[in-house]
């Protein structure tokens, strides 16, 4: 149906809009699904190629890397060759055959080197994806679009679907089954895009009231807004990835739950998530991007805190888990919709790869191992107190950022 290159000032049709901002999702909802496969799968592949518990810790620490250099390396690379359908189809292409070979691996390295892979072909979905935002939907809905192209699908797939499919799919044929399972969504996904999406139009040379800017990684770096966005994206990041290794755990070696009643609560972030992505993104388009991301980091709070100090009902506390973890409606914007309206176009997906590669490297590598050694050396309240620490530090950091949201300026303006 599609397939041709947009011209430059073509105004997209809202059917057209909402179709990519659909498709995006669903494409990225199955990057979680895959890379989370590995976590989910685990009481089944650590037994029978017998790793360690450093190796099982590598093994997520190495798709970090990975996907982290790549979200980079290839949002350069698609600002460079202008061609993002291509990068973003040959990339869903290819992790979906990484899944099929972490279901063949026989040995640990066999299976590191296809979770590095994997980790190198799923770095660049997002950034790719924010950028075909940025050229295709219409500016004043732009924060609920990336919003939701980058929270939905990987809430309710990553969350909810991969450990309810996978693990009943692995009780039942085996894990190596579940991974070829998992595999086959992204070549399905990889079909939809090639068939209904367009190439975007060419970037103009400059957004109004933007400065053309040079093309030089470092000159978009020093870019004020880009600049917070990537010490917002670490801050941020950490506390996430701190508190789905952690949680869990602490939820029922130190309060006492249940294993049935912990997965209700972290399941509670997924629903949070998926609505957030509406929620927090939607408001921000309407009274602007800086005030929500002040904000927001304040109510994560609420997540940590009532982790150690709340001791009433379970309902409850799912209630205060929800609305803590509503912080994350915030994550399109750090990492990709502020970056996108504050930088000249041609240089999009540059800026989304740096806030997305730093924020995945220094916290989703480093992070959790400081947050783990720290609960070594104390307990394991150590990483809710750093996550407090962290979200405190992201609201003042925040305070930083110019307005971008194009209705608040136009406002402005007028």
């Amino acid at each position: 149906m599609h397939g041709d290159v947009t011209a430059p000032g073509t105004r997209r049709s809202p059917g057209y809009q909402v179709l990519l901002v659909a498709l995006l999702s669903l494409n990225f909802g199955i990057v979680f699904f895959d890379r989370n496969a590995l976590n989910f799968l685990m009481p089944f592949v650590q037994p029978e190629l017998g790793l360690s518990n450093t190796q099982v810790g590598l093994l997520a620490s190495s798709l970090s890397l990975t996907w982290a250099l790549a979200a980079f390396g290839i949002g350069k690379l698609s600002d460079t060759l202008g061609s993002r359908k291509r990068l973003l189809i040959l990339a869903t292409v290819a992790f979906s055959l990484c899944s099929f070979m972490t279901g063949i691996a026989s040995t640990f390295a066999l299976l590191l080197g296809a979770r590095l892979l994997m980790g190198a072909a799923e770095g660049g979905i997002m950034p790719i994806s924010h950028a075909m935002i940025a050229s295709d939907v219409s500016p004043e809905r732009r924060g609920i679009a990336q919003g939701v192209a980058q929270n939905l699908g990987s809430s309710l797939l990553g969350s909810f679907a991969a450990p309810v499919l996978l693990v009943a799919f692995a009780e039942a044929f085996g894990w190596r089954s579940a991974f070829y399972l998992a595999g086959v969504p992204g070549i399905l996904s990889a079909l939809l895009l090639w068939w209904l999406i367009d190439e975007p139009a060419p970037a103009p040379k400059a957004l109004p009231g933007v400065a053309p800017q040079s093309r030089s990684t470092l000159d978009v770096l020093l870019q004020r807004n880009v600049l917070i966005c990537v010490v917002l994206g670490v801050l941020l990041v950490s506390y996430l990835v701190i508190c789905w290794a952690f949680m869990p755990i602490f939820l029922t070696n130190v309060r006492g739950y249940s294993p049935d009643v912990m997965g209700w609560l972290m399941g509670t972030l997924g629903i949070s998530a998926a609505v957030a992505s509406f929620v927090v993104a939607g408001l921000s388009d309407r009274i602007g991007r800086r005030p929500v991301m002040i904000a927001m980091p304040f109510v994560a709070v609420i997540l940590p805190m009532a982790a150690l100090y709340y001791h009433g009902p379970a309902w409850v506390m799912a209630l205060l888990f929800f609305i803590g973890w509503s912080m994350n409606g915030i994550f399109p914007m750090f990492m990709a919709t502020v970056p996108s309206e504050s930088v000249d176009p041609l240089h999009t997906a540059t800026a989304l790869g740096l806030t997305m590669g730093v924020a995945e490297v220094l916290g989703g590598v480093f992070a959790p191992a400081l947050a783990g050694m720290a609960a070594d050396a104390t307990d394991l309240s150590a990483p809710l107190w750093i996550m407090f620490g962290l979200t405190l530090v992201s609201g003042v950091v925040a305070m930083f950022l110019k307005e971008t949201a194009p209705a608040v300026l136009a406002k402005r303006g007028a």
